[in-house]
């Protein structure tokens, strides 16, 4: 028999209380789940008398290497120890020079003796072992030598030539970042990006507004547009104007100017009135609302729909429901970065287990929400190297400040989650996986990955953080239906962002498309077998669609007035206004 649905059980105030207090000073990490990680692998190490000889020896080995290395002229011979391709601390050519060198190779050996230690130990559990190896990688991090100004080449070659004054650059830099979070201001140069005015200003129409979204429908730009409509389902996590930043990196008006009639939801910003909002709502009132209210407008059609990051998760959950119950509204379905199984989610999923999850409901429900800036310190501490360290190193020591991208003014605009939601999302999606495993129940009854019938285009990002390519690849086992998979070069959010008629440098993808009746292949191998290519991936997804969508026609009307859907106000709408 299962366990109670622990949200069916009413939270202990005084519980709730002592936790919220708590997770403010642990930035929302449970400290009991931390400490069972670390008891498990040190007892289980402390038994090992092989690993402890394993180590010994290796960490003899290390220090010959070292030494014998170190005894050598620079540049005598090669590295020892060589960073991993994605760690660019390291890599300006000072830190080849003595005793810079020995520094960082000091560094990097020791990064991969504690790698050793806390892997590869028998009997530990495996949540718990990459728990360790992860919170071990990210305290060994913030000892690296370049983050200190004696020990950082860069940072001594920028004060030499500057006569120190990037060090009191950077303190003024500090001081004022200080000031802002201390009086809760936006961090400097975000002032100058807002939604509406340089932001989300892809000309459109508000159309339908319940509790939970806001539909927007954006003016057409060609003279005639494909009969079917697009509905775009962008993540709660962040504003949705992600994919719709400024004119040349905005994908919504890439969509438009092919000719496509594009419908956008924006969700409601969540307060403490919004608490008991749970993920049906997310489905019913968000992306099955929103497709009630197109198919009043462009009716008698079948619609596109694509959804990004858990947008697109709440997207194949509401085709689901829609293949379950004979709705065939759906054209084609496009997930973007989104997982649908979450067996395997990453490093995000390190910090999802039962105590864990409940420190986040004692900490939410004190005010019914999760703030928006818990969740990015979470997604910060993923990428600490480049987010945290490396930034600081570049805004305080080499005194130095970069402009405000528009993605990074997205990236600051952060949003609440209802706790009832995001419990529910960590409980039955990360925890369980009871979406793809055939236990999420809607109405008394389960949804399906496997019922939907409608062809799919899944885009996975080769350096993904929150959704690894991988996980997302995985939807290949469980969709019985045609797949189109394509691995982008970039992250999360700039391999999805990559605007088509200005590529990033060196950007490119892989793509390759499945029928229903073929044999899966592991992504391993799939990836070595697609070959790839140059720029950027929307016309391939813009070809895809036009080979699935009928010949253009007369653009529909901005909203349904003689239905009931009068055009309300001007994109960008006032959901994504709302602090």
């Amino acid at each position: 028999m299962r366990a109670p649905d622990p949200l069916a059980v009413a939270a202990q105030p005084a519980d709730a209380l002592v936790n919220s207090a708590l997770a403010r000073l642990t930035q929302g990490i449970a400290p009991a789940s931390v400490a069972g990680a670390f008891l498990d692998w040190a007892t289980h190490l402390a038994g090992s008398p092989a690993k402890w000889q394993e180590l010994a020896v290796k960490a003899q080995r290390k220090l010959s290497r070292f030494a014998l290395y170190a005894m050598q002229p620079p540049g005598a011979w090669a590295p020892v120890i060589e960073p991993l391709p994605q760690d660019r601390r390291f890599a300006h050519p000072d830190w080849r020079a003595r005793p810079f060198d020995l520094m960082q190779q000091g560094f990097l050996l020791a990064q991969q003796w504690w790698w050793n230690a806390t892997t590869g130990v028998r009997g530990v559990e495996a949540h718990h072992e990459q728990l360790v190896e992860f919170m071990t990688r990210q305290w060994l991090d913030m000892f690296s030598p370049s983050n200190f100004p004696l020990t950082n080449p860069e940072v001594l070659r920028e004060t030499v030539h500057r006569g120190g004054a990037n060090l009191v650059q950077g303190a003024i830099n500090w001081w004022d970042d200080a000031l802002r979070v201390a009086a809760n201001r936006p961090l400097a140069g975000l002032e100058r990006w807002r939604a509406g005015e340089n932001l989300a200003v892809t000309p459109g129409k508000v159309v339908y507004r319940n509790h939970l979204i806001e539909l927007i429908q954006y003016a057409p730009l060609t003279t005639e547009v494909r009969p079917e409509p697009l509905l775009v389902v962008p993540s709660w996590i962040m504003k949705y104007y992600i994919l719709d930043l400024q004119p040349h990196d905005s994908l919504v008006r890439f969509l438009v100017e092919r000719g496509y009639t594009v419908f956008m939801i924006s969700w409601k910003n969540p307060t403490e009135r919004e608490r008991e909002l749970g993920i049906d709502d997310y489905i019913k009132s968000g992306v099955l609302a929103a497709l009630d209210a197109i198919g009043k407008i462009v009716p008698q059609t079948r619609a596109h729909a694509l959804g990004y990051c858990l947008g697109g998760t709440i997207l194949a959950m509401a085709a689901a429901l829609q293949a379950r119950e004979g709705d065939e509204r759906l054209a084609t379905l496009a997930l973007l970065a989104a997982e649908t199984d979450f067996e395997e989610a990453g490093e995000l999923s390190l910090f999802i287990d039962e105590s864990q999850i409940s420190f986040l409901e004692d900490m939410m429900f004190t005010r019914g929400y999760l703030d928006g800036k818990e969740m990015a310190g979470a997604f910060a501490l993923l990428n600490s190297k480049d987010l945290v360290w490396a930034r600081m190193v570049h805004d305080y020591l080499m005194g130095r400040r970069d402009e405000v991208s528009d993605l990074m003014a997205w990236n600051a605009d952060a949003t609440r989650m209802p706790y009832r939601m995001h419990s529910e999302y960590l409980r039955r999606l990360y925890l369980g996986n009871d979406f793809t495993e055939g236990r999420f129940m809607v109405d008394g009854r389960p949804i399906a990955l496997s019922d939907i019938r409608a062809p799919m285009f899944v885009v996975g990002t080769e350096r993904d953080h929150v959704s690894p390519w991988r996980s997302v690849y995985k939807v290949n086992l469980f969709a019985d239906t045609e797949v189109t998979f394509l691995l982008t070069s970039g992250g999360h959010n700039v391999g999805v962002v990559n605007p088509a008629a200005d590529p990033y440098p060196g950007s490119g993808y892989r793509v390759a498309r499945r029928t229903a009746e073929d044999r899966y292949i592991d992504p391993e191998t799939w990836q070595q077998a697609t070959p790839a290519r140059a720029g950027s991936w929307w016309p391939e997804y813009a070809g895809w669609l036009d080979a699935r969508s009928g010949a253009p026609a007369t653009p529909p009307a901005m909203g349904a007035p003689d239905r009931g859907l009068p055009p309300l106000y001007d994109a960008p709408g006032r959901h994504v206004l709302e602090d």
